[in-house]
């Protein structure tokens, strides 16, 4: 990384220090998995139909990966698109992006460091969701051995390992997210537009996987993606999915990203 990347990598992790979105969608990522644990210590059953929900009360370790498969439909794409979607788009709201590209920081380090903030809060989110997930359900469920989708015990503390990759997995679709959400806030120069425009094309994907007769774009699809850390979860473990996942969703994110790098280096800020 060079010094100016990361010059303004530093100075965009105090600016998301200062905003209280950043606090909303980590305060979304803290309060969601507690929800839910709450309600696992309140209630008898669990939601069998999905995997790994009968094992919620034998296991907390379980509960992080039931949450990873319910907020891909919504919440962290959410938590995500919160500070894509406007961390170019608020410059140019606040009228002050003219400052920061008549700087003498080349634009390239300026959009590389928008970039690698935005990535790290997207992944100290699910990072901070899962860790809260295991505290709470440890507390309620117990640290204990977990059931894996092949039908193996594994001990709880390679099951933790296991909950860890998971999570760097299901990274991949949710930087594709990230990439999107950085595209749309360089076009749209509008934060809410930018935000909802985001979400919205996490939804649509979502929808177009339950449309039926299109099967054959499953794989394709970047909704897909957000359950390729399952095939961690057999044994032995399933690397298809993963691999899958990692060049779909270069598919996504990378075009995405390069466009707005374009768009951002090309700026005209003259007016």
């Amino acid at each position: 990384m060079s010094s100016g990347v990361a010059t303004v990598y530093r100075w965009e992790l105090r600016k998301l220090r200062a905003q209280k979105r950043t606090y909303i969608g980590l305060g979304s990522a803290v309060l969601v998995p507690l929800i839910f644990v709450a309600a696992v210590a309140l209630r008898s059953g669990g939601p069998d139909d999905v995997a790994f929900g009968r094992y919620i009360h034998d296991t907390g370790l379980a509960i992080p990966l039931v949450l990873l498969l319910f907020g891909s439909v919504w919440m962290f794409p959410l938590i995500a698109a919160l500070v894509a979607g406007d961390i170019v788009a608020t410059e140019d709201h606040n009228g002050t992006l003219k400052t920061i590209l008549t700087r003498s920081l080349e634009r390239g380090e300026v959009f590389a460091g928008k970039t690698l903030a935005t990535a790290t809060y997207a992944a100290t989110a699910i990072f901070l969701s899962g860790a809260v997930a295991v505290a709470a359900g440890s507390i309620v469920s117990g640290f204990d051995p977990l059931v894996t989708l092949s039908g193996t015990t594994v001990s709880a503390m390679n099951a933790l390992g296991l909950v860890a990759a998971s999570l760097l997995v299901y990274l991949l679709p949710i930087f594709a997210i990230v990439c999107i959400g950085l595209l749309l806030s360089t076009v749209t120069r509008n934060s809410a537009a930018a935000v909802v425009g985001t979400l919205m094309f996490s939804l649509i994907v979502q929808l177009i996987a339950i449309v039926p007769g299109l099967g054959a774009l499953h794989p394709y699809l970047l909704s897909t993606q957000f359950d390729a850390w399952e095939g961690l979860l057999r044994t032995p473990v399933d690397w298809a999915p993963t691999v899958r996942s990692s060049w779909v969703c270069s598919l996504y994110g990378i075009p995405s990203l390069a466009a707005a790098y374009v768009l951002f280096v090309r700026r005209d800020v003259a007016g």
